[in-house]
């Protein structure tokens, strides 16, 4: 579909979609803009009553919504199989891997298994979800894997030999290592679907500069200030940062491997496909990345 209208997707009737973090942020515009396809939309977030304010906000701008919650903490790999257990579904056409965190300004914390926290929620957990899924989206006709990264993700560092930050952690880059390891590992992912013959696609998608101060209001989002001129010419609001993510799920022309982001710099605009290239063709690395997530999670995804 070489023209995407970003305000008229189309319609998703009978399929199922999950967006973690769809509670807030970006995530909440995506599950917002999925639920008036009319596909069912279930918002993945460790927290019932903010899912629930999110759920009402939505029903607010797309009164027929069918929405669902489910109760998901990326943070606790060894609850994510009797998160899904929980589903009841026989099949899933696609998951949006959105949920992520960035810890600023705050010491290195670590999860109950060990594991530093932004690297395990934003990737390890997301790894260990798709592992899980992979059966129900296996059932849909063509089932697909989106994966959020971001314009950051896509120039860092990622270091092999200190995963978990444990010998230089510094917030902001330790998240920007996390969010190219969940693209690096997105894009294996889809390698390894296409080799062995899977009909699911594994697809990248990232928001730009989205900033809460050029986002439309929401109860469940913070009020936005003033629009300042420069900003508004250089980068966009939540709503927008979602159109990457929303097409990367429907758009019917969209293939494996592919990645999509805003047109204009990679920072503001209607989706496009972007090139994917430097650390993030690196096959090898993301090879290496594979099986070091493999021997954290013992999760194996592909089989």
């Amino acid at each position: 579909m070489e023209h995407w209208d970003v305000h008229r997707p189309p319609r998703a009737e009978g399929k199922t979609f999950l967006v973690t973090g769809g509670n807030a942020g970006i995530g909440y515009f995506v599950a917002e803009q999925l639920a008036g396809t009319g596909a069912t939309v279930l918002l993945g977030s460790r927290d019932a009553g903010k899912a629930d304010a999110a759920m009402a906000s939505i029903r607010s701008h797309v009164p027929d919504a069918k929405l669902g919650h489910l109760r998901l903490d990326l943070s606790d790999l060894a609850s994510i199989q009797s998160t899904v257990d929980t589903l009841g579904l026989d099949r899933l056409d696609a998951v949006v891997c959105n949920a992520g965190v960035l810890l600023e300004d705050q010491p290195r914390r670590e999860t109950a298994e060990g594991h530093e926290l932004t690297f395990a929620t934003n990737h390890l957990g997301h790894f260990v979800l798709v592992d899980q899924l992979m059966p129900l989206l296996e059932a849909a006709r063509a089932g697909r894997v989106v994966t959020t990264g971001s314009f950051v993700g896509k120039s860092a560092q990622l270091d092999l030999d200190d995963l978990q930050s444990e010998q230089d952690y510094q917030p902001k880059r330790t998240y920007a290592r996390s969010k190219q390891a969940q693209m690096l590992f997105a894009f294996e992912l889809d390698r390894r679907l296409r080799a062995a013959g899977s009909t699911v696609l594994s697809v990248v998608d990232h928001p730009g500069g989205a900033l809460d101060s050029l986002t439309p209001p929401r109860p469940v989002h913070p009020a936005p200030g003033g629009r300042k001129f420069p900003a508004g010419l250089l980068l966009q609001g939540k709503d927008a940062g979602a159109w990457p993510a929303v097409r990367a799920v429907l758009d019917p022309d969209v293939r494996g491997g592919e990645m999509f982001g805003p047109r204009v710099f990679g920072l503001r605009g209607e989706p496009r496909r972007e090139p994917v290239r430097g650390r993030l063709a690196d096959t090898g690395l993301a090879a290496r990345l594979w099986a070091a997530s493999v021997g954290l999670t013992g999760a194996e995804v592909t089989r």
